[in-house]
């Protein structure tokens, strides 16, 4: 056990800590994490294990990467954080030069918070405050599609699915909104343009009260992990144009070469009015987001004669730490040939997950870019499957009926074979339960 582990701070963290998504009554085990290197976590008590989750996405160029750090050390020195409220920083601005030179064209303007559910609130109100300043005050509700999620505060639980999403708790106490039914055209099939009947009958009866459509361009995240048609996003696209709508992409999970291109929109060749980016963005190192929008709605929102700004102000809004270290991860990014690696990644997911189809409790495996699905037909025994895929090296977090991977983008061939054997191996076992 490593000397600054104990039972006492198992026990601890046991009783004292909520860990996300948990109990505090009977919580799963919370493995201690003692330091990371490249695609390695390294626990407490001598194991080491692979990392088939980028921390939730946003661990792109795996752990303790030296450009990465150097940019955190050289930034500490100078200084930790300043207010942003009537001041400035060169890290600011330079993350915003890149993010308006590499995000899809025409949004030039960019609001900088601190989490990714904080960039969805900020897009909300972008969009309320954008009709209010043109005189559309009745246009404050959004349509959002049915098995999506976009965060856990209030604003973002609204437009996240309804029903069988994380939040359909908060049903009756959140903003009522609009949903439309999952796409179900599949990426790299058949396009079906009736896939869109639904949601353009309610833009055709609401538009009126409507501000914005939000969608997870072509990747359903943690609302099911589906891959969709493009061809739904453009003809979504077209129809916010049509009926005076705006369009807020959520690239908070997709943003940055996950699925292939620099932003799932590109896959579907639009432009959306308003974008939200978040985890990868500083490489997994700090918390830190971006909301990124057209200039004339930052203009009609800052108008002199509405309020003159939008009403939104982080206290760690732009700290300089998490810009530097995320214009560094950019750099890195671009400077290294990631479409290659997402390329290589895709290929052996599809290739080395394929058995699992032939598994009787699988239901569907599914590849995209960097991203590996293989969803069950029952829910995952997550206590039972965890400890198995700790034992035998590697970390991955089931939710539901999904057993996903969506590795570091520097993980190589030898680890991420052992990732999907392990994964075919525990659904081989006894459903989706090891021996």
């Amino acid at each position: 056990m490593n000397n600054r582990w104990s039972r006492q701070n198992t026990e601890f963290d046991r009783h004292h800590i909520w860990h996300p998504y948990d109990s505090m009554v009977d919580p799963f085990p919370a493995y201690p994490v003692t330091e990371a290197h490249g695609v390695r976590l390294h626990l407490a008590d001598g194991r080491v294990l692979i990392d088939g989750m980028a921390s939730w996405w946003s661990a792109i160029h795996g752990y303790n990467h030296p450009k990465l750090n150097q940019a955190v050390t050289q930034q500490i020195s100078r200084m930790a954080h300043v207010m942003f409220g009537g001041l400035s920083h060169m890290p600011s601005v330079d993350l915003c030069k890149r993010l308006v030179e590499i995000t899809p064209a025409g949004l030039d303007k960019v609001f900088l918070s601190d989490s990714g559910s904080v960039s969805v609130e900020v897009a909300l109100k972008m969009a309320i405050q954008y009709w209010q300043a043109r005189g559309y005050s009745e246009k404050f509700r959004f349509l959002s599609l049915c098995g999506g999620y976009h965060g856990d505060t209030f604003g973002a639980m609204s437009v996240c699915d309804p029903v069988k999403g994380m939040h359909h708790l908060f049903k009756g106490i959140l903003p009522p909104q609009f949903f439309a039914p999952i796409p179900k055209s599949r990426f790299g099939e058949d396009w079906d343009p009736m896939d869109c009947a639904e949601i353009a009958q309610i833009l055709e009866q609401h538009h009126e009260e409507i501000a914005a459509v939000i969608l997870e361009p072509v990747v359903q995240g943690a609302g099911g992990m589906r891959f969709y048609h493009p061809a739904y996003v453009r003809t979504i696209r077209e129809l916010c144009d049509q009926y005076n709508v705006l369009l807020i992409a959520d690239e908070i999970a997709t943003g940055f070469g996950r699925t292939g291109k620099l932003f799932a929109c590109e896959y579907a060749g639009i432009s959306p009015d308003i974008l939200c980016l978040g985890k990868a963005l500083t490489g997994g190192y700090m918390t830190l987001a971006a909301t990124l929008t057209r200039t004339e709605i930052a203009e009609s929102i800052c108008s002199s004669e509405y309020v003159g700004c939008l009403m939104h102000g982080p206290t760690f809004m732009a700290n300089p730490l998490a810009c530097s270290v995320a214009v560094a991860s950019i750099d890195l990014l671009l400077a290294n040939d990631w479409q290659q690696d997402i390329k290589r990644i895709e290929d052996q997911l599809k290739q080395e997950l394929l058995p699992c189809k032939s598994i009787e409790s699988v239901q569907d495996v599914r590849v995209l870019g960097g991203i590996g699905v293989v969803e069950l037909k029952e829910p995952v025994d997550l206590r039972r499957v965890s400890e198995f895929f700790v034992g035998a090296g590697i970390w991955l977090r089931p939710f539901g009926k999904l057993v996903y991977m969506m590795p570091p983008y520097v993980i190589n061939t030898e680890d991420l074979s052992h990732l999907t054997s392990t994964v075919v191996h525990v659904l081989a076992s006894t459903g989706s339960e090891p021996d």
